[in-house]
Formats: structure tokens, sequence, C-alpha cells
């Protein structure tokens, strides 16, 4: 395809347009026969529309300052989709990124990109191994925001069904009804849209039918009165989002229902639980752990940073402040709550409020030890929220070294999924719903007076928090899939 001149814009956005359709059958084949996932920069491309993967060329383009277009990436993926791929992950952006500079460094004797794509990939062509022995069952016990949220993360990664299924989720008995209010429920969702794909209700089975996937509908008032075998659930990992037992008492109760073998908590637990960050302490999981936490929002979004940060500059002290979505535990209008100021209208007030998550920072980053306070305000907006963290360093640096460190860990470590980057001007919440990350940076409003420094951090506290822990419901599972890039 010849690309046009750089003045015609519509003409070359109509080539663009047509290279990204000739992608995206390659990608779900890739998907959906071989388990194959293609990303850019982290960015999930199978089931992704059009403009989508567009715009995460331009996201590209933009923080990595190349000229990276669908022009370069069209002949990769192709040349890619010749290989004997199987049960791996591979970014298409950076392989693609590595094609042009080995071009520009090479010149007349670059190889071609069938040869370049070859000897990049030759460690994983024609390894047909998957990257767990039996499929992973997963329950849901509880379906609420997060529980939603994480059955539609779990629906999208289901590829091949050979590696892992949501099979089951679990509710309090409801009245007639019940079925369709919950798939209502999950297919729209006032805040994150509509269900990216088909719902229908077997009700005979008390089943949801979403995307090919049958997810029986279990009622039960305690966990330790379900059989999961009854429904053909073996040695399911279960995802708590109920938040009602937080203790290892209170979650073992899962362990003792006939078909159960570990426990996730999706809030950060009590006592000698390991509260997992994925991406700073996930090395801590072991094959033996059948109950861990993922910790909080808050405390998945601030870690990763908080850590980079005092790794490369050392922090003396700070004090982190959460601009809080509110939540279902606040009232809607002023009514009586057992916390103190959550019984006013969370519609209508800005409302102070604790958070432990500096606290839960330590669990994850142990070097911090004493050096963090924390607060929160619960705003009234449905979702989105913000981190202010305020440090003191042990070296002096600039806005433009501190936004230029931050930049490169956003787009190049090893905890891309989890720190991300924006240099948009007129960046608002609302920008942000939906961001797979655990933070997002605002490099606009970085504040650096030598070594007192003021980071300002976006999270989806709902959507970007169940994408660290579907993270580590696969770490907790023993999937590791083979990637490329590898992990430095």
């Amino acid at each position: 395809m010849v690309r046009p001149s750089v003045d015609d814009y519509f003409g070359d956005w109509k080539q663009r347009e047509a290279l990204v359709q000739e992608m995206i059958p390659v990608i779900g084949r890739l998907f959906s026969q071989r388990n194959v996932g293609m990303f850019i920069y982290g960015r999930p491309l199978h089931n992704r529309s059009v403009t989508f993967i567009m715009k995460s060329h331009r996201f590209v383009r933009q923080i990595e300052r190349n000229e990276m277009s669908e022009f370069e990436s069209h002949p990769v993926l192709m040349a890619l989709a010749k290989l004997d791929l199987w049960h791996v992950q591979i970014d298409l952006g950076k392989l693609t990124v590595g094609f042009m500079e080995h071009l520009e460094a090479e010149g007349d004797a670059a190889l071609s990109v069938d040869e370049f794509v070859r000897g990049e990939l030759a460690y994983l062509d024609g390894v047909n191994q998957k990257p767990i022995e039996k499929c992973q069952h997963v329950v849901l016990y509880g379906f609420g925001r997060i529980g939603r949220l994480m059955a539609r993360l779990l629906i999208e990664r289901t590829s091949t069904a050979e590696i892992m299924q949501l099979k089951a989720i679990v509710v309090r008995p409801g009245g007639e009804g019940d079925l369709q209010k919950r798939a209502s429920l999950f297919s729209n969702d006032s805040v994150h849209g509509a269900f990216q794909g088909t719902l229908r209700m077997d009700e005979e089975s008390n089943s949801l039918i979403a995307n090919g996937n049958e997810i029986k509908v279990i009622y039960a008032n305690n966990p330790e009165e379900i059989d999961y075998t009854k429904y053909g659930i073996e040695d399911a990992l279960i995802i708590d989002n109920t938040g009602m037992w937080r203790d290892r008492e209170g979650l073992s109760r899962h362990l003792k229902a006939k078909g159960a073998a570990k426990v996730i908590l999706t809030a950060p637990g009590k006592g000698d639980i390991k509260n997992i960050v994925y991406g700073i302490n996930d090395d801590q999981i072991t094959a033996e752990d059948s109950i861990i936490t993922a910790a909080s929002c808050t405390t998945n979004a601030i870690a990763p940073v908080l850590k980079v940060v005092n790794d490369k500059f050392g922090i003396l002290k700070g004090h982190v402040e959460s601009v809080h979505a509110y939540t279902n535990d606040q009232n809607l209008i002023d009514n009586y709550h057992k916390g103190s100021r959550r019984g006013r209208s969370a519609a209508l007030n800005m409302v102070l409020t604790e958070t432990g998550a500096a606290k839960a920072v330590v669990k994850a980053v142990p070097e911090l030890e004493g050096k963090l306070t924390g607060n929160a305000i619960r705003v009234p907006i449905p979702n989105v929220s913000m981190a202010i963290m305020n440090l003191t360093l042990e070296k002096g640096t600039s806005r433009e070294e501190l936004n230029e460190f931050l930049r490169d860990i956003a787009l190049h470590s090893k905890l891309q999924n989890q720190i991300s980057y924006t240099e948009s001007p007129d960046a608002v919440s609302s920008d942000f719903v939906g961001t797979r990350e655990a933070g997002i940076v605002d490099s606009n409003a970085t504040i650096v007076n030598d070594n007192h420094v003021v980071l300002y951090l976006w999270y989806d506290n709902e959507f970007g928090y169940c994408c660290q822990v579907g993270r580590m419901v696969y770490k907790m599972a023993g999937i590791i899939y083979p990637q490329y890039p590898l992990e430095e």
C-alpha cells in the first residue's frame, strides 16, 4: 500500500483504517484459535474496535515520541501470523518499534520484516505448551460493582477455554425475576457502558450465557454450604468481592465448600493474610498460598509509583490524599451510618473520611515503614479517583527529570500495566473511565521544588483495580505466559 502525502489527512486516515480492518480478523484468529494475545504497549487488541486500535497507535506516537503507525505494525503482524505460535503474549507495538529501529540502524543491510520477526520470536515459534495442565475454574462470590466487572474481564480473556473459565457466581437467594435483574445489571452499566458481547439467560439451568460461557448462578447464604462439584466445578479459585470476611478465619469458610481450592479477597485483609499489589510484591505468592488479598484500589494505584520513586530518589516522608469517587458504602441521601460522616449524602457532599491505603502500602513496600500518612475525601462522582502524593525526597530533582523518569517506567519497565502516563493538558476524571493500569501519572500537574514534589495520579478505582485483581488471579493459578519482549 502506497502511503499518501503528509498533507492528505483524510486519505492517510482511510488507509490506516483499512489496514486495521485487515488486522482485526488476524488478531481474532490468533487469540481464539491459538490463545495468542496481541498488545500495543500493554493494551490488549483482541475484541477491540478499529478506532480503539488506531488510538492505541496514537498513544504510542504521543508518549513514546516515535512515528509508529498502522503502516509499520500491519506488515509486522502479517509476518508473525505466518509463525507457529501458541499460548503466548506478544507486544506488537514493541516488536514494530524494534523493527523500525533495526531499519534505521542497518539501512540497506537490514533484514526483511519476515526475517526480523522470525528471528525475534524464534524462542516462541513452534512451542505449543499450555501454561496450565487443567483449565482453572473461577467462581465470583458476590456480584456487585467489582463482581460484575471481574466477570467482564474473565469472559474477555476466555480465548480457547483451555486455560481459565468463569464457571459460576454466588449471590444471596433472591426473589422472583432475580436472574433477569442480574443479567440486566451485567449487560448495562451506567459508568462502564454496555457489555461488549452477547448475553442470554437459561432459566431452566439458572445460568447466564455470556459469549458462549455458561455461568451458573448459585444461591447461598454461607460459603461452606455450597457443593461446587454438583455444577461440574473443581479446584475452584474463589474471588470474594463481598468484603464480608477479611481475616483468615472468615475467608477459610470458602475452603470448606466442596470443589473450592483457593480464595482471593478484593479488599484489604487483616491479620497474617498476604496483601498483594500485583507488579510490586506478587513474587510473595507461592503455590501453597490458599488465601490472599488484592489490597485496595488506592493501595494498588499508589504503591507502584511510590516504589519506583523511592528506588530512584529515596522518600524521607510523605502524605497521600485520596480524592475518591463515592461508593455503595455511603448513603445516597442523609441517613444513619455507623461510620463518621458517611451517613451524609454522597451525591451532595465532599465527605472527609479515612483511608488505610498509606499504611497498607508498607505491606507491599516495607522500606516506606513509618514514612507515610494518608487521608481521603469522597467526592460526588461515581468512578475514577485521584491520589495526591506530597513527598519529601532524599535527592533533589527537577520536574522534567521526574516526569521523564516516570514516562520511561510507564513505557519500558515491567510495571507498564501498573503505571501509565498522560501529557494531556485538559485531562479530567471521566477521561480515565475504563483504563486498565493501576494508576496514571498526570505529568502536567507535577510540582517539583528541589526535593519537595507533588505527584497527581488518576485511577479507575473500579475497572483499573479489577484489572489488577485479574492479573493476580492468573498468578495465583500458576498461569505464566511466555511473552515478547522478555521481562528485564
